[in-house]
C-alpha cells in the first residue's frame, strides 16, 4: 500500500507540474500576443542578438522546445533565414535553465500564496490583461506545488535499499543520460526531467554526477519535438531542426566524456551549496559553456548544414531539337 500510495502521489504531483508549465506558457503567450514572434524577427540580425533574443523569450515561456517549433514555423515562412535560426536555437538551450534555477530555490511550501493571489486576480480583474497575468501568478504556484507534491511523496524512498541502488547506477553517465533522454521524450518536457532530478537530488537520492548525466540526457531527449515539427517542412525549417539535434547530441558527448571534471567544475563553483542548487547550476554551467563553443563558428556550421540540406533548385529545361 506504501508503495501505491507513492506512485499516486508522485503521478498527481507530475501531472500538476506538467499542466502548470503548459498553464503558465499559455499565459504568457496571450499576454505578448503576436509581440513573440516580431521580437524573434526584429532582434535577429547579428548573432549575439540572435542568442540574446532565444534567451530571453524562452526564459519568458519557460519551454526551449515552443521557442524553437516557433522559430522552425517563421523559418518555415521565410520570415527568418537559417543562419538567424541558428543563434535563437543556442539562446534557448540557455534559457531553459532559468526554470531548474527557480526550482532549486525549494519554495513548494509557500506555493498556495502566488496561488491564492493569481486566483484572486483573476476573479477579480475587469481587463483582460490583468486576467493573463493572474493566469501566470497562479501558474507559478501550480508549478511549484507539483514539485512539492512530488518531493512529499519521494521521501520515504530513501529507506528502500532498492530504490537507492537503482538510483546509484544512474551514477553511469551513459545509463543516466538514456535514462534522461527516455523520460523527456515521455515527458515532452526537459524542465520536467531536471526539475525531478533537483527534486531528487535535494532528497539525496540523485548524487551529482548521476544527475548531471540525467540532466544531459533530458537536453538529448528534447529533440523529438522539434524534429518532428521539422518534417515536411522547407528545407531551410529541416536544416533548422537537424541542427538542434546536433548541436546537443555533440555537447552532450562531449559533456559525458569530460563529466568527471565537469562535475569537478561545478563542485567547485557552488561547493556550499546543496546538492539541488548544484545540479542548478550545472544545468546552466553546460548550456553556457556549449553556446560559448559553438557561437564563434555558426557562419561555418550553416554552411556545412546548407551543403548537407541544400535547398531544392529544379533542373533546367532542355530545349527541343527539331528534326
Amino acid at each position: 500500500m506504501a508503495y501505491l500510495e507513492i506512485i499516486l502521489l508522485v503521478l498527481a504531483g507530475l501531472t500538476l507540474f506538467l499542466f502548470a508549465l503548459n498553464y503558465l506558457s499559455d499565459g504568457l503567450k496571450a499576454i505578448s500576443g503576436d509581440k513573440l514572434q516580431g521580437w524573434l524577427k526584429t532582434f535577429t540580425r547579428t548573432v549575439f542578438t540572435s542568442i540574446l533574443t532565444g534567451v530571453v523569450v524562452t526564459t519568458l515561456l519557460d519551454s526551449s522546445s515552443a521557442v524553437i517549433i516557433m522559430t522552425i514555423a517563421l523559418v518555415n515562412s521565410g520570415a527568418l533565414t537559417f543562419r538567424q535560426a541558428i543563434g535563437i536555437v543556442l539562446g534557448a538551450n540557455i534559457g531553459t535553465t532559468f526554470s531548474s534555477e527557480l526550482i532549486a530555490f525549494d519554495i513548494g511550501k509557500w506555493a498556495g500564496v502566488p496561488m491564492a493571489v493569481g486566483l484572486g486576480i483573476m476573479i477579480l480583474a475587469r481587463r483582460e490583461t490583468l486576467t493573463q497575468w493572474g493566469q501566470v501568478i497562479l501558474g507559478f504556484g501550480m508549478l511549484f506545488l507539483g514539485l512539492f507534491l512530488m518531493e512529499e511523496a519521494v521521501q520515504p524512498l530513501k529507506h528502500l535499499p532498492q530504490v537507492v541502488n537503482w538510483m546509484k547506477g544512474l551514477a553511469e553517465p551513459w545509463i543516466g543520460a538514456l535514462t534522461g533522454a527516455g523520460v523527456t521524450v515521455l515527458l515532452q518536457s526537459s524542465s520536467a526531467t531536471v526539475g525531478m532530478s533537483v527534486v531528487l537530488a535535494g532528497q539525496g537520492l540523485l548524487t551529482l554526477g548521476a544527475g548531471i548525466a540525467v540532466m544531459m540526457g533530458a537536453e538529448l531527449g528534447t529533440c523529438a519535438d522539434t524534429l518532428v515539427a521539422s518534417v515536411g517542412r522547407t528545407k531551410a525549417a529541416v536544416r533548422t531542426g537537424l541542427f538542434h539535434l546536433l548541436f546537443n547530441l555533440l555537447s552532450i558527448t562531449l559533456g559525458l566524456l569530460l563529466i568527471v571534471p565537469f562535475t569537478e567544475l561545478v563542485l567547485l563553483i557552488s561547493k556550499q551549496a546543496a546538492v539541488g542548487r548544484q545540479l542548478a547550476n550545472a544545468h546552466v554551467l553546460f548550456n553556457v559553456l556549449g553556446v560559448l563553443l559553438a557561437a564563434p563558428f555558426t557562419s561555418r556550421l550553416a554552411a556545412v548544414f546548407e551543403r548537407w540540406v541544400p535547398d531544392t533548385i529544379s533542373p533546367p529545361k532542355r530545349a527541343v531539337m527539331s528534326h
